[in-house]
């Protein structure tokens, strides 16, 4: 028998004959033009990946890496990125597949691995949509220019006389059609052509872009199939848990080691000690900070199943060490140093423009007022899990990671072999919010797999959930402003009170940066004396971002401020909010600092668009109110997207409210991809955004986390949700932006505004409940 060495060409017109198709993705170069290096590979600098993935000064992506087509006409699109509720999964195949010109239900969505030729693989930032709504249209619309190139090669016709339709190529003059399948022996064997945007649907012939598909996961959701990294089984795994210290950084001092072995199921049990890693922020480069090291020290105990993993954990003796300074902190004593610090000269000045004192003295009307905000858990309904196999030097990794290549890389780089020996499956998480950002558990599970010899699965309970998270980052800001006999706003200082390194770089007071407030945060540029002041506490706890980091809590502050100064104006606040958009400053730029939330790139024209849409939805100003129920308003931009929301809500003697609906009003670019996942997005958000106001709050005491399961930090309840949450979209002449951060934080200062016009009660606090509010 004679060998015969295939190249690559002749390697897949062989399979594909075979198969009677092609499988695009399985060789081939990458979507940079470079060979397919091994899986992995080392985590992107600069932390979150940035907005265009590196597309944007590369050739278009090879179809080959996202396309499968088989000899039956169905084609199978990889889905990229992570997957943590946010739809994603069904998104980019939707881009892929209609420039492809197939139909859905001719589509089967693969999830892909992590992998070097993907480019950025991350779910955060709201960045999925910007950063792949080119790349993934080029992917179809490139591979729909080959299988109509290939169908008039065969039939000896010009290519401009084909169309395509369904995964089928049309010849009309002569009546001749040739499915997807049949071209794809022949297409294995073409270069794609170079791009043009000529090669671009237009947008009037959509099939699928702007329509509303279902999510593709949504039958194995609704009968429990196994989905979830939660549910990953592997041959052989056994099944972990991890305790840590009761304050961050703590190590471990004595423990009862030979009774824990002893007990049913325990098949081992020992102390992983702190690990430094060469990466310098544990996750990726999210984490605000880690306050004890980048892999927190504790004590594994591996089961036949979890339960008698978990059970042995509750007999455990362990005394701990840690460091007093921790251990002295406390949310009241965070509370008592705010005010000292304001009492103080503030640390640092980020803006001071004009002579923001002089106009206060001067103002027609004045206010001030205190807002505070607290630490919040990111409380995912599955808590934090993941499953690995070290062996021989090798591991393989099964997580539900938003940044899974930093977690990658920081594996790696503590088990210390290199990222090309790690094979990552992304699974699917149960919700991330920025939690799945940073990668303690990831690396958890594969240092414990390491240390036990075996495959294992670590699973955190509820309370390792919310006792050991990377927090949003709590704060307080004391507020001044004044406006002119005219009613416009003149001045507005703000002396923040955030929490950080009180001596950073240079000596100056660094901020945790998923909280900081920036100098082009709105109303910087709209007001002729601003005084902005920053200063800064220690901390005993690790933060990091939340939905919408910044936003969530700024737009609180400001926008309720905001509607002070428009009462204090005696103004209606929906036409405060107008005139003041109307009015932007020539302010010399500020030097340094973060943009924040609604730093550079904020529009007021669209800002007053999304303004006006929910006005005029909600019918604001017109209607008669019964009496104890009011209206408040308010906006945001934040990560490239424009939101403007009304809540309606009735307040009674008691607090007891009842938010009955919400309007709003969203300006994310041309082209909404998925309607009905776009709407999901926008109303989970809102009741996202209402369940933080209403109760959730992580407080310390003795630098111990005090909310460790739901009893202490409840989520909103059906009962507490509006009845109605109307949402449309104000269509720019703007690439589409994403959705899952910038719908939520406009919802807690409307509801907030709306206590105000319904009772009177200004909402300074957060949670609520700590004011007495609780859901009708």
């Amino acid at each position: 028998m004679t060998k015969k060495k295939l190249d690559r060409r002749s390697f897949l017109r062989v399979s594909a004959l075979a198969g009677g198709g092609v499988t695009f993705g399985l060789l081939g170069k990458d979507l940079f033009g470079q060979a397919p290096a091994g899986r992995g590979g080392a985590p992107p600098a600069g932390g979150r990946g940035g907005g265009g993935g590196g597309f944007g000064a590369q050739a278009p992506p090879k179809p080959d890496v996202y396309i499968k087509v088989a000899a039956d006409n169905t084609v199978t699109i990889i889905a990229k990125n992570p997957e943590v509720g946010q739809g994603i999964r069904t998104m980019l195949p939707m881009l892929i597949a209609d420039e492809l010109d197939v139909d859905w239900k001719q589509v089967k969505i693969e999830q892909a691995d992590v992998e070097a030729k993907y480019g950025s693989q991350i779910a955060g930032g709201s960045t999925a949509t910007p950063s792949n709504w080119v790349p993934m249209r080029q992917v179809g619309a490139t591979a729909r220019a080959m299988f109509k190139t290939a169908a008039a090669q065969q039939w000896n016709v010009m290519e401009s006389e084909c169309t395509t339709g369904s995964a089928n190529v049309y010849h009309k003059a002569s009546n001749r059609t040739a499915t997807y399948g049949s071209l794809a022996a022949k297409v294995a064997t073409m270069t794609p052509p170079t791009w043009s945007d000529a090669m671009y649907k237009d947008p009037k012939d959509y099939k699928i872009i702007g329509k509303p598909i279902v999510n593709s996961d949504i039958k194995a959701i609704i009968t429990g199939k196994p989905l979830f990294t939660i549910d990953v089984e592997v041959p052989g795994m056994l099944y972990a848990v991890y305790q840590k210290g009761p304050s961050f950084g703590a190590r471990v001092k004595t423990w009862n080691e030979a009774d824990i072995k002893k007990l049913p199921g325990v098949k081992n049990a020992f102390v992983v000690p702190r690990i430094v890693s060469d990466t310098p922020v544990l996750g990726g480069g999210i984490a605000d900070n880690t306050n004890g090291g980048d892999f927190e020290e504790g004590i594994a105990i591996v089961g036949e199943h979890w339960w008698a993993a978990q059970s042995a954990r509750k007999k455990l003796v362990v005394t701990w060490d840690e460091a007093a300074s921790r251990v002295a902190q406390s949310s009241v004593g965070y509370a008592a140093k705010a005010v000292e610090l304001n009492n103080a000269k503030p640390q640092a000045t980020t803006r001071n423009d004009g002579d923001v004192e002089k106009a206060l003295a001067g103002a027609a009307k004045t206010a001030e007022g205190m807002y505070s905000y607290p630490f919040i858990s990111h409380a995912p309904l599955e808590p934090q899990n993941c499953t690995a196999n070290y062996k021989d030097g090798k591991c393989e990794i099964w997580s539900s990671s938003q940044i899974p290549s930093g977690g990658l890389g920081l594996a790696a780089n503590i088990l210390k072999i290199q990222p090309a020996d790690i094979t990552l499956h992304m699974i699917r998480g149960g919700g991330g919010f920025g939690r799945r950002l940073t990668n303690d558990y990831m690396v958890e599970a594969a240092i414990i797999s390491k240390m036990a010899n075996a495959p294992v699965k670590v699973l955190w309970s509820r309370e390792d959930d919310l006792s050991h998270d990377y927090y949003r980052c709590g704060g307080f800001h004391f507020l001044k402003g004044g406006v002119d006999a005219q009613g416009n706003l003149v001045a507005w200082k703000n002396h923040f009170v955030n929490y950080g390194n009180p001596s950073g770089p240079n000596g100056q007071p660094q901020a945790t940066g998923s909280s900081a407030l920036g100098p082009t945060e709105f109303p910087h540029n709209f007001i002729p004396n601003i005084g902005i002041f920053t200063s800064v506490q220690p901390i005993a706890i690790r933060t990091g971002s939340l939905r919408a980091p910044n936003s969530n809590s700024l737009a609180f502050v400001i926008q309720s401020f905001i509607d002070e100064m428009a009462h204090a104006a005696g103004k209606d606040p929906y036409e405060f909010r107008m005139a003041l958009l109307s009015k932007p400053q020539q302010l010399p730029a500020p030097v340094g600092g973060r943009g924040g939330g609604g730093g550079g790139g904020f529009n007021a024209e669209r800002t007053k668009g999304v303004l006006e849409k929910v006005a005029q939805m909600s019918n604001w100003g017109k209607a008669t109110l019964p009496k104890g129920t009011g209206r408040g308003i308010a906006f945001h931009f934040s990560h490239n997207g424009y939101f403007a929301e009304v809540a309606e809500v009735k307040v009674d003697a008691a607090k007891k409210i009842k938010i009955t609906k919400v309007w709003v009003a969203a300006d994310v670019g041309r082209q909404i991809v998925n309607q009905s996942m776009a709407v999901n997005m926008c109303q989970g958000a809102i009741v996202d955004g209402m369940s933080a106001m209403m109760g959730q709050e992580i407080s310390l005491d003795k630098g111990r986390v005090v909310e460790t399961n739901f009893d202490k930090y409840p989520l909103m309840r059906m009962s507490g949700c509006p009845a109605d949450i109307e949402v449309q979209f104000v269509l720019s002449d703007n690439n589409p932006t994403g959705l899952g951060e910038p719908s939520m934080p406009p919802i807690l200062p409307a509801v907030g505004n709306a206590i105000f016009a319904a009772s009177g009660d200004r909402v300074r606090q957060l949670p609520m409940r700590k004011l007495g509010y609780t859901w009708a």
